[in-house]
């Protein structure tokens, strides 16, 4: 067996691709089947194709509908040189984005965005992308706030949980399945476990969310069933009691807090009462939840979740005013976490930053970049000028597309309106393993590898050890390495040797661990030799026991300042208030939301989408585990007992889900567990419109985002805003069939 390392775990692969998970692994992923199954199947891309209307005509009208012809390497590659010279020469390199957003491979090398990046980068430069889909609204707002924009490790850790917490109240709860990836890899899946000892040592768990299901039963959790997009107003209400209880940490707030005048002033007006009518949690609940906040020590927690909607930036940062008032923040196993157990690697015990083999992605000379939400604005608004963050940025013509490791047609927000861009676009080239969206729906589309065809380092970002990946097949057909079709394209454009620098997959291999090991032997570490790593497949690093999250700055604010402007932490920001959006004030506040249930019509449910137990966003969806969770093909769509009735709904039933924005069918699964009113779905699965390449075509697979918003989360972050959408529900007897594993069109 070889093995090899993804975001989902290290396991062994055997020659007829049976797998185990590694020894050391209590509950390896049911993922690891997942790639071996695919690798060789009829979704993948054997040989190098170009869109017939493109080949012929250089036509954008057939895209996604039409059929590809297959071509040899030579041709393949001489038309994406000779395209890429094209559009640099007539537009500049402001015409090209490459600004590639996936989790594609865990490796270190052959990380897909990063070889397109080094590519780019020294083909003149591209228009890239800032933020993302995860934090993207926390990753803006959080360093005004208390200084940091590492959202992931500002969350204690489960040994801080398990040893200090008593009470833990989870705003978006903290659903195990997304503890079974990182996108570094997870290397040991311990969530299960680590629940089950905090609830063993008497923590206590409330799980805020419209899902019952967003925590697990096993740490009998308390169940506040709240509004979709109300969180801020529970939190203002629950702050408002602990301030008219006496229970407010004045002491520390005054110490350590900036601006807090400001917003005890705003808090004045938004008592329980006032929240119990917004969020529907009773009053008398609100008050007894702040009280036994107060009485124990308490961490409160915000899912990614939760900030992914219209005026994203207020639950974070609400969250730390919350827990400012508590006064816990710098003390062990209290204060706030932002996606605790998010990924898998932000919960465990952390280690010193140890020094990562890294491929240099070289200098960007286009200095623009895009927040990876308002991708569709790129394309559908060029000379215009995007807000964001204080300044303006300049919407260049981009007129091709090169794309790696990515798929646009899932992460992307109102999927009608990104085809609508989409056709503005010249070309469109891709390198993809599978005929997935991303593939249908481009002009050149180059096979790449996948993780168990090429060799690599797994060198995750929380857990102290670099892993070898070994190769454990042959490339499937004609299938490349995305670096090695690199430095070909590099080679024909001049500067081969700038972007290979004379080396292959285990030179580079080699050098990067080399230089990874040169400087970590500079911080005292011992990491063997290329050659002894490469032999045994594994260094691991000491872990000694990191300080809680703001100890240093509780200990001495002064001494230990945050990188604030102030140096404390900034309930009110002068910097954002000084910008003048009146979508983004300078401290919390609730804003009503754009489409919510307190303002929807009779008929209209809340959509929420989720990550998905059965694959990694998009990746391994045709895999027989995520097959094994559709309705009869479909994604499985859960609706509240109450409401399928009230439409003649019932388990199993086909439905169709849509707004004005699109439509998709789905499966209908009945539950007790949601919020009355609340829509539930996976994100991820492939898009599979009725009629391919037309803007308006319902989703025939159960595609969320041909319903959702695409609209920035405020001028300061235009994040994604997901969970910011209303829907009808109705069920459907004759829906078209699914096709979207049909393979390709040849």
């Amino acid at each position: 067996m070889s093995r090899t390392a993804s975001h989902w775990g290290v396991y062994d692969v055997d020659a007829d691709g049976s797998v185990r998970g590694m020894p050391e692994d209590p509950h390896p992923s049911p993922l690891v089947r997942g790639l071996p199954e695919l690798v060789g199947s009829d979704l993948r891309v054997d040989r190098p194709h170009v869109r017939e209307g493109w080949l012929r005509r250089r036509t954008r009208e057939g895209r996604g509908a039409e059929r590809f012809v297959p071509v040899g390497w030579d041709t393949a590659l001489e038309l994406v040189a000779d395209e890429l010279t094209r559009v640099r020469e007539r537009h500049g390199n402001e015409g090209i984005y490459g600004g590639c957003y996936g989790w594609a491979s865990a490796g270190r090398l052959h990380h897909a965005p990063s070889t397109l990046k080094r590519f780019l980068a020294g083909f003149g430069g591209y228009v890239d992308k800032v933020g993302n889909h995860s934090f993207g609204a926390a990753l803006a707002v959080m360093p005004h706030v208390v200084g940091r924009s590492d959202i992931p490790n500002l969350t204690p850790t489960w040994p801080e949980v398990v040893e200090h917490t008593e009470l833990v109240v989870m705003f978006g709860g903290a659903h195990l399945k997304n503890t079974a990836v990182d996108p570094g890899g997870a290397l040991e899946h311990t969530g299960a476990d680590w629940f089950a000892r905090a609830h063993a040592a008497g923590v206590r768990f409330v799980n805020v969310s419209p899902s019952r299901e967003d925590l697990t039963a096993s740490v009998d959790p308390e169940w506040l069933p709240v509004r979709p997009g109300t969180d801020v107003a529970l939190m203002l209400g629950l702050a408002h009691t602990l301030l008219e209880d006496g229970r407010a940490d004045r002491e520390f707030l005054a110490r350590y807090c900036d601006g807090w005048e400001s917003f005890e002033r705003y808090l004045h007006g938004h008592d329980a009462d006032w929240a119990a009518g917004i969020t529907g949690i009773a009053a008398e609940r609100i008050r007894d939840l702040a009280r036994r906040m107060a009485a124990h020590r308490t961490l409160v927690t915000t899912s990614w979740s939760v900030q992914r909607a219209q005026h994203g930036e207020q639950p974070p940062w609400m969250t730390v005013a919350l827990a400012a008032v508590l006064g816990g923040i710098g003390l062990p196993g209290q204060g706030f976490g932002l996606g605790f157990g998010s990924i898998r690697g932000n919960v465990v015990p952390r280690t010193e930053p140890v020094p990562r083999p890294t491929l240099p992605l070289g200098k960007n000379p286009v200095d623009i970049a895009i927040p990876v939400g308002r991708f569709a604005d790129l394309l559908l608004h060029p000379g215009e000028e995007l807000e964001y963050a204080g300044g303006r940025i300049p919407l260049p013509d981009v007129r091709l597309v090169y794309s790696a490791g990515g798929n646009p047609f899932h992460h992307n927000a109102n999927l009608n309106r990104l085809l609508e861009g989409w056709r503005r676009l010249d070309t469109v080239i891709v390198h993809e393993q599978f005929w997935n969206p991303p593939a249908v729906f481009a002009d050149i589309v180059l096979p790449a590898t996948t993780t168990l065809e090429r060799n690599d380092v797994l060198a995750t970002e929380f857990a102290p050890e670099w892993r070898a990946m070994y190769r454990v097949r042959p490339p499937h057909a004609q299938a490349r390495n995305d670096l090695d079709v690199f430095a070909e394209l590099a080679d024909r454009l001049g500067f081969g040797p700038d972007y290979h620098e004379g080396r292959d997959e285990m030179g580079w291999l080699r050098h990067l661990y080399d230089v990874a090991a040169d400087r970590a032997r500079e911080q005292g570490y011992e990491p063997p030799d290329f050659d002894g790593f490469w032999t045994t497949g594994r260094v691991t690093f000491p872990a000694p026991a990191s300080p809680p999250v703001f100890s240093a700055f509780r200990a001495d604010p002064v001494a230990h300042p945050l990188a604030t402007p102030s140096g404390r932490i900034q309930i009110t920001s002068p910097t954002v208030a000084g910008l003048g959006y009146d979508d983004q004030p300078g401290h919390p506040v609730w804003h009503e939301p754009g489409e919510w249930l307190g303002a929807a019509g009779p008929t209209a449910l809340h959509l929420l989408s989720n990550q998905p137990a059965a694959r990694l966003h998009s990746q391994l969806d045709p895999s027989s585990g995520s097959r094994a969770t559709k309705v009869d093909g479909r994604e499985p769509l859960r609706i509240a007992r109450v409401d399928a009735e009230a439409r003649g709904i019932a388990d199993g039933d086909t439905v169709r889900v849509s707004n004005a924005r699109g439509a998709f069918y789905a499966g209908a699964r009945v539950t007790d567990d949601l919020v009355p009113g609340v829509l539930s779905i996976s994100t991820g699965a492939w898009y599979d419109p009725a009629e391919p390449g037309t803007p308006g075509s319902p989703d025939k697979h159960g595609s969320p985002n041909v319903v959702t918003a695409d609209s920035g989360s405020s001028r300061l972050g235009q994040a994604p805003v997901a969970q910011t959408v209303l829907v009808e529900v109705e069920k459907v007897i004759d829906a078209p069939p699914v096709t979207a594993f049909a393979g390709a069109r040849v």
